[in-house]
């Protein structure tokens, strides 16, 4: 049996963003990946992560909401030197997509599972690269602890950003490469782009959070070039 989602002990101020999804709004990164990467349907094969935490109490979006993200190392096989939420393969004892979320995350940044509440899970999507279908589980901490890279091999940087960073209109981004383009974030001296680029700009946005920010299209190996990334 997978781990239970418990929405009911969501804070309020997560509370539009869990009705997005459960509206429709999970199906949004499917859609925009379609363009680029050819959709399969089939099982799950890989979780990812999206871990907020901030203020329990609070019921507007507080001033340390925040989001756990990862810099993977550039020695890895793929998707190296990208910026990712923690994840990867679902394995048999996990017993489904969330249990291999929080496994994953555990691994590659310490995050104890017993501080994490599982909220929510959007449509699986299938990615460039691998070809795997992931599926992201939204969930919150309130309080995560310490994180690091628990797993130098395929981590070598570790951090939670915040929200209103992420929002920023200084700090977003629409950047492509030929016909492609999609949503990318600066997270201080990292490009956030690609699948956890989408799965950023869709939480936020059924969040209630995004404010207007410059959505012409701008060059993605350029963005990359003058970035911290060192993606192959």
């Amino acid at each position: 049996m997978d781990v239970p989602l418990r929405p009911d002990r969501a804070p309020v101020w997560l509370n539009t963003l869990l009705d997005g999804i459960a509206n429709g709004g999970g199906a949004i990164p499917r859609k925009l990946l379609s363009p680029r990467v050819v959709q399969r349907d089939g099982e799950d094969q890989a979780a990812v992560l999206i871990l907020f935490a901030g203020d329990p109490r609070a019921t507007q979006l507080p001033d340390n909401a925040r989001v756990l993200i990862t810099h993977r190392t550039p020695r890895m096989r793929s998707h190296s030197g990208q910026m990712a939420f923690p994840g990867g393969h679902i394995d048999p004892g996990d017993g489904g997509p969330i249990g291999a979320a929080l496994r994953e995350a555990e691994e590659e940044t310490g995050l104890d599972p017993d501080r994490v509440i599982p909220l929510a899970v959007l449509d699986a999507a299938t990615v460039g690269g691998s070809n795997r279908r992931v599926r992201p589980v939204v969930a919150f901490s309130p309080e995560p602890g310490e994180v690091y890279p628990a797993s130098e091999e395929e981590t070598d940087a570790v951090f939670f950003v915040p929200v209103r960073e992420l929002v920023d209109p200084v700090n977003r981004a629409m950047l492509g490469i030929q016909e492609w383009s999609g949503p990318a974030f600066w997270a201080g001296k990292y490009l956030v782009w690609g699948f956890t680029g989408v799965l950023l700009a869709v939480v936020l946005q059924l969040g209630g959070w995004v404010l207007p920010w410059d959505e012409k299209p701008g060059d993605l190996r350029a963005a990359l070039a003058r970035s911290a990334n060192r993606e192959r």
